[in-house]
């Protein structure tokens, strides 16, 4: 059965991690140059890729005894947090080779394209497959990591510049990592007390 309130967690957690990532400079910059519907179905399928991947090694993790489980995504989300809060912004635009024609295949496939090698083993993939072992529900967590990877780029697609120049990049990063921070101490203590 489909959980509410995971897939709310998973959603809140995979989007503030993936706001200040890549992706939505990506999105961004390819949504200037293409049809923005276009973009947005490569970029859709290409994170479905990497959900799946991640959930598929979550639940691997699933079969260790909970303690270990514990411990190791406890580790995990600690050191995604201390990423995020040691990461320095990158300082330029992704480099995107300009499709020939605009046909939908053509710019999809540059969105897939590029999503999908850069997001390889990136920060949110490895936190999806934490987020699965943790919580044994890989149908919940993939609902959940999906739709914010989705709504990252579409907001990176259609409006990232708006919202990079309201709301202090350093502020959102800041909330991932405390969010992960205390995902990850209270992964260790159930590790600990188990």
């Amino acid at each position: 059965m489909i959980s509410f309130s995971v897939m709310a967690l998973v959603f809140g957690v995979i989007f503030l991690a993936e706001l200040p990532d890549k992706t939505a400079l990506a999105g961004l910059v390819l949504g200037a140059r293409y049809r923005a519907s276009y973009v947005f179905a490569g970029v859709a399928a290409a994170f479905a890729v990497h959900v799946a991947l991640a959930v598929a090694a979550g639940s691997v993790l699933t079969l260790l005894p909970d303690r270990v489980v514990h411990a190791v995504t406890g580790g995990l989300f600690l050191a995604g947090a201390a990423v995020l809060l040691l990461h320095k912004g990158e300082g330029g635009e992704e480099e995107v080779r300009k499709p020939r024609d605009q046909s939908f295949w053509r710019v999809s496939g540059a969105g897939f394209g590029l999503i999908l090698v850069a997001e390889f083993g990136d920060l949110t993939q490895i936190m999806t497959a934490n987020l699965a072992a943790r919580y044994g529900d890989p149908v919940s967590v993939a609902i959940g990591a999906a739709l914010a990877l989705w709504a990252v780029a579409g907001i990176g697609i259609l409006g990232g510049r708006a919202l990079m120049q309201r709301v202090p990049m350093r502020l959102i990063t800041k909330v991932a990592a405390l969010v992960m921070a205390a995902l990850g101490l209270w992964s260790v203590y159930e590790a600990v007390v188990a």
